[in-house]
C-alpha cells in the first residue's frame, strides 16, 4: 500500500469532518514521519493536523479514521474557542459523541521492541518497557508499590 498524496489526504479528512462534525475542514493536514509514539497531533498555533504515516500503512483503515476523528475533535473545538485539550470536558464529550478513540492502539512493529515486563506487587499493574528499569529506585505510578520483573 502506498501513502496518500497531500490532496487525497485533505479530501479524506474533509470528508470525515463533514460526515462526523457537519463542518468542513479548511486548514492543512499532512503526514509527519517523525511522529513515533502517537497516531497524530494537532498544532493550534499553525492550525495544522499531522498524522503518523505508519498508522496508515500498518494499522487497519478504521484505526486510521479514528485517529483523524480524534484530531478533528481538537481542531473543531479550538476553532470554536472551546476547551480542546485532553482534560477538558468539552473535548471528552465530543470524543464520545463522534465515537472517536481517546488513544490509538500500539502498532505491531512497536510491540517487537518490548523486552522487559514489570509487575506491581500491590496492584498487579503490568509495565512493558523496551529498556531496563531500576526496580530499587522506581515504584508503581498508580499505587507507589514495589515493582518486580516478570
Amino acid at each position: 500500500m502506498k501513502l496518500l498524496s497531500e490532496k487525497e489526504l485533505n479530501e479524506l479528512v474533509n470528508e470525515i469532518s463533514i460526515n462526523y462534525f457537519n463542518k468542513p475542514f479548511t486548514d492543512k493536514v499532512k503526514f509527519n514521519n517523525r511522529l513515533r509514539t502517537t497516531g497524530g497531533r494537532y498544532l493550534p498555533s499553525k492550525r495544522v493536523v499531522e498524522l503518523n504515516p505508519k498508522y496508515y500503512l500498518e494499522a487497519d483503515y478504521e484505526e486510521f479514521v479514528g485517529i483523524i476523528k480524534h484530531e478533528l475533535c481538537h481542531y473543531h473545538l479550538h476553532i470554536e474557542g472551546k476547551g480542546y485539550k485532553h482534560a477538558d470536558p468539552e473535548f471528552k464529550a465530543l470524543l464520545k459523541k463522534t465515537g472517536s478513540p481517546r488513544h490509538c492502539k500500539p502498532l505491531a512493529s512497536n510491540l517487537d521492541k518490548i523486552k522487559y515486563r514489570y509487575e506491581c506487587q500491590q496492584c498487579n499493574h503490568i509495565y512493558k518497557r523496551a529498556r531496563r528499569v531500576n526496580i530499587e529506585r522506581y515504584r508503581c505510578g498508580i499505587c507507589k508499590g514495589r515493582l518486580k520483573e516478570v
